[in-house]
């Protein structure tokens, strides 16, 4: 992952810069005192508080590491250069189910951005590679876990 390229959108630039922040200047800070009190209860050996808040330290801390190595590697896209034109990462797509006869609002992102309850779905997800630089009108076939299903493309905006 090192040298491969991470796309993200500029909110999700920022989500992940706020989320860095907050765990250099806050998170670090209160393990740490969360591991001086622990030392504060005297024998390591059977002081659960102490192993728990080494755990939590070194999660933060590999968290931290991760997302200074992401950040070294991002792509932000640049809104205002994207073409909807075919669906490419970035684009807000509705989508008719023609099964359900229901309609379904995607956001295309970069895979570190993925949140599809919000509908924010990945281009390397089986959806999003299926979708991908198919046009307003076409009938895409995307295969999913309950099986086969079709969707036509509705609209591409920003």
């Amino acid at each position: 992952m090192a040298n491969k390229k991470v796309i993200l959108t500029d909110e999700g630039l920022k989500k992940l810069e706020k989320e860095l922040e907050q765990l250099k200047t806050v998170k670090r800070k209160e393990v740490a005192e969360k591991i001086k009190v622990a030392l504060s209860f005297g024998d390591l050996s059977e002081n659960s508080e102490y192993d728990e808040a080494k755990n939590e330290q070194a999660m933060v801390e590999a968290r931290i590491m991760q997302l200074d190595s992401l950040l070294k590697n991002v792509k932000v896209l640049d809104e205002s250069q994207l073409n909807t034109e075919s669906i490419n990462i970035g684009c807000k797509i509705l989508l008719k189910d023609i099964e359900e006869n229901a309609e379904v609002n995607y956001h295309l992102v970069g895979s570190t951005e993925t949140d599809p309850i919000n509908g924010r779905i990945s281009d390397e997800s089986p959806v999003g590679k299926a979708l991908l630089t198919h046009k307003v009108g076409d009938i895409v076939e995307i295969e999913t876990p309950g099986g086969i299903s079709s969707f036509e493309v509705l609209n591409i905006s920003k």
